[in-house]
């Protein structure tokens, strides 16, 4: 659970650092100003996704297995950001990647 939890940290940060200059008046700042807030977000970001993956890995997880979890997590995390942030609308095609996502978890954990 706390590689899950980690994981959705990691996430967060990581969505906002790429993705928060999309939104509101984002697009006016400088290029550069907007890579120096981003390195800064992903900073934190690394705080949390370097202790998942070895908590994880240490629980006994495989790295295909972490990998495979963080990509559904960052779908998840990016989904709920383009919407309440982005104001995208989702559609039966986010839906169907998710469930690849998802299918390829199970793929990776079964007979674990």
């Amino acid at each position: 659970m706390a590689t899950i939890l980690l994981l959705i940290a990691s996430n967060v940060f990581m969505t906002i650092a790429w993705y928060w200059h999309l939104g509101k008046g984002g697009l006016e700042k400088p290029l550069l100003s907007v890579i120096l807030i981003s390195w800064a977000i992903a900073g934190v970001e690394y705080c949390f996704a370097v202790p998942a993956n070895r908590v994880g890995f240490l629980a006994g997880w495989t790295p295909g297995q972490l990998k495979i979890v963080q990509e559904a997590i960052a779908l998840t995390v990016f989904g709920v950001f383009m919407v309440a942030v982005l104001g995208e609308a989702l559609h039966w095609r986010h839906f169907a990647a998710f469930a690849c996502i998802m299918a390829a978890v199970g793929f990776l954990f079964v007979g674990k």
